[in-house]
């Protein structure tokens, strides 16, 4: 059985474009349109893809499909020709456009393989005449027509997820990807912003003032007015006020993610606290693990970066630096105001303090010489 094909044409054969890049490449929503455009193809059965596109675009333009996508990108005539001959009815997308239900053809047909190969063989590739009309898309002509498809595109997409059990606040101050996934029973508060490939799970809280990118987020787990992007979050987590999780870090359940915490490429252990005002990078941290407040992993020495351990149990008194690469076994205990630069054994006290030394009157004789 022949595989199912559409061609689009990313280079716009219209000068009418005033902006310098395809406007398929433009986000809606923080998604490509052309991610849109596949996407919709390819639940169409589509299952072959070339997309008429210059060199300087074309890595832009793959990512738009999945990995294991059939996509061919390229100018050459010769090979639009050879995509499109044989037998079967293809796809074609002749100029900007973006898929809505229930919106017209805008610039999209489908016209069997020897039509197209016979019509285009003579040169002309954005109008044939015998061919169908495709319904479901609106033409983008400009940036301000995006951003007019954009609000409607948003409205349509935070009700479906309300219709499939998520509660939305204010459904015009949310923004949300259209590759999304949210849980029942999820509330998303205003000032939210979820994007990319993010899934978020039931009972959730998102916000205010959030935005969420490319994560997994557990059950019953709230993120309030924070950033996290490109890692994991278990269930029942805590994220913020004011948090900020960086790419690569995976946080586990039951955890406490406070305010003015930064993490970054690091795992975190069930259990954790890291209440407030504490750095959290390059690290491997056990379950049950506390920080105290104003805790820095000192993970970069201005040319590499190194790891941090933290056994489980362990207790990190406030104001502590962690100079990797060190071990902190489990169950020890850091004093207050240490910098550690050694491994700290399992069920030890590591105190690393300069002596204090207190000299008498002295604060009253500098004011005496100031003359207060």
């Amino acid at each position: 059985m022949d595989q199912k094909r559409a061609v689009i044409f990313l280079e716009e054969t219209f000068p009418d474009l005033p902006q310098s890049r395809p406007l398929m490449l433009e986000a809606v929503l923080f998604c490509p349109i052309l991610n849109w455009v596949a996407d919709k193809l390819k639940a169409d059965g589509v299952e072959r893809f070339f997309v008429v596109c210059g060199s300087e675009f074309a890595e832009e333009a793959r990512k738009c499909f999945d990995s294991g996508a059939d996509v061919t990108i390229s100018q050459q005539h010769r090979e639009l020709l050879d995509f499109v001959s044989g037998g079967g009815k293809i796809t074609v997308i002749s100029r900007p456009v973006i898929p809505v239900e229930g919106a017209g053809e805008g610039y999209v047909y489908s016209a069997t393989g020897e039509v197209l190969a016979r019509v285009w063989a003579e040169g002309a590739t954005n109008f044939v005449r015998e061919a169908d009309g495709e319904p479901g898309w609106i033409t983008l002509y400009s940036l301000d027509n995006v951003q007019e498809v954009e609000l409607h595109l948003r409205d349509r997409i935070v009700h479906r997820h309300m219709d499939a059990g998520v509660r939305v606040l204010d459904p015009a101050a949310v923004y949300i990807d259209p590759r999304v996934e949210i849980g029942a029973g999820t509330m998303v508060l205003p000032g939210t912003i979820l994007r990319g490939h993010t899934v978020i799970g039931r009972n959730c809280t998102l916000g205010p003032n959030s935005m969420i990118r490319d994560c997994r987020v557990g059950d019953e787990t709230e993120v309030n007015a924070s950033q996290t992007n490109e890692s994991a979050i278990g269930s029942r987590t805590h994220v913020g006020p004011f948090a900020y999780v960086r790419p690569g870090s995976r946080i586990g359940n039951d955890i406490k993610v406070g305010d003015f915490v930064e993490v970054k490429n690091s795992t975190i252990g069930d259990g954790t606290k890291i209440s407030h005002l504490t750095y959290v990078g390059d690290s491997d941290v056990g379950e049950r693990v506390n920080f105290g407040c104003g805790t820095v992993t000192t993970n970069y020495d201005g040319f590499k970066k190194f790891r941090c351990t933290i056994g489980s149990d362990a207790f990190i008194g406030c104001n502590t630096n962690l100079v990797a690469p060190v071990t902190v076994g489990d169950g020890s205990y850091i004093a207050a105001g240490a910098t550690i630069t050694k491994d700290v054994p399992a069920d030890a006290l590591a105190v690393a303090r300069v002596q204090q030394s207190n000299k008498e009157g002295w604060a009253a004789r500098r004011r005496k010489m100031n003359g207060k």
